[in-house]
């Protein structure tokens, strides 16, 4: 098992949570999830939606807080942006069928991933945002080999 890689930025505006999403577009590579913790309002969202646009995707992007799931499609791979907010109890991802989802050709993003226990799978990496009276913070901590490798890319 590699260690784990830990940086961490300070993100002073969407602006810059926007450019992180696009330096992570760069580098991304399926299988892959991506844990994405931080409280309501700090950025998870934001941060999905620079991927997305820095990958190609022109539409709306939402949190799919009622949906559970929304999956976008690109050239080889799929990404699937996962909120887990609403649930109340991790057997709600066996229920939904969300196992089926994570596959070789996917990338995965999931907010409120400890609301799935251990059903949810384990992260390659975790992106913790915490907000400050300044801007945001976020923590990028890479566990895995796919994770350390791409996290050592980004920062280049």
């Amino acid at each position: 098992m590699p260690a784990s890689k830990i940086r961490e930025f300070f993100l002073a505006g969407e602006n810059n949570t926007l450019q992180l999403s696009k330096r992570f577009a760069q580098h991304i590579s399926s299988p892959l999830i991506i844990w994405l913790e931080g409280d309501l309002g700090a950025g998870k969202t934001t941060f999905t939606r620079g991927l997305l646009n820095a990958l190609g995707y022109n539409g709306a992007v939402k949190s799919p807080t009622y949906n559970i799931v929304e999956t976008y499609f690109f050239n080889g791979f799929n990404l699937n942006h996962f909120d887990l907010y609403r649930f109340q109890s991790p057997e709600e991802w066996l229920d939904a069928g969300l196992d089926e989802l994570i596959t070789a050709n996917s990338i995965n993003l999931i907010e409120w991933p400890q609301l799935g226990g251990d059903l949810a799978p384990p992260a390659d990496i975790i992106l913790n945002i915490t907000i400050s009276s300044s801007g945001r913070t976020v923590q990028i901590n890479a566990v895995t080999a796919h994770g350390i490798n791409i996290l050592n890319k980004i920062i280049e």
